[in-house]
């Protein structure tokens, strides 16, 4: 079997992370199409402007096929990182591989000089929100949303890089 390679976003990928969002959260969750267009935002943001020094994306990927993506862009104050387009298909779950990307993640962010990291999640996301807490996030916040159609509670994490 090929290991898996983690290289760096680029627009040939920028498809298949919509498309592979956007499937499986309306699948698992009963997220409504607004999900995809956010990450579709989200993606072209990026694409449109980041800045590589600070801000990078990953993919994690094995034979030719995209198994997972994390995210680290610049957060809303200084010297704070936010992770961003976590995602691992379904066959890629419980074999390590999101803890190789997030250690990927935090990596590149201390690397790039940020102090601290934040996400948002929701609470459904239950595998996630283990991996952030076994990594030292600590969750500030929780707060009942209604958002792609569905009732959720989101929630922020943070950490010290």
């Amino acid at each position: 079997m090929d290991a898996v390679v983690l290289r760096m976003f680029g627009p040939e990928d920028a498809d298949w992370l919509v498309a592979r969002h956007a499937a499986l959260y309306a699948r698992d969750e009963g997220f409504d199409e607004g999900f995809g267009v956010l990450v579709g935002e989200v993606v072209a943001a990026f694409l449109a402007g980041h800045d590589a020094s600070c801000e990078r994306g990953f993919v994690a990927g094995r034979g030719g096929r995209r198994l997972g993506s994390i995210f680290c862009v610049r957060g809303d104050a200084p010297g704070v990182a936010k992770l961003r387009l976590f995602f691992l298909e379904p066959e890629a779950r419980g074999q390590g591989l999101g803890q190789r990307l997030l250690d990927t993640c935090l990596g590149f962010a201390r690397g790039a000089g940020y102090g601290r990291i934040r996400l948002r999640t929701h609470e459904s996301h239950r595998a996630a929100c283990a991996l952030y807490a076994k990594n030292g996030f600590a969750m500030t916040g929780a707060r009942p949303v209604r958002s792609f159609g569905v009732d959720l509670v989101e929630q922020s994490w943070e950490r010290a890089l």
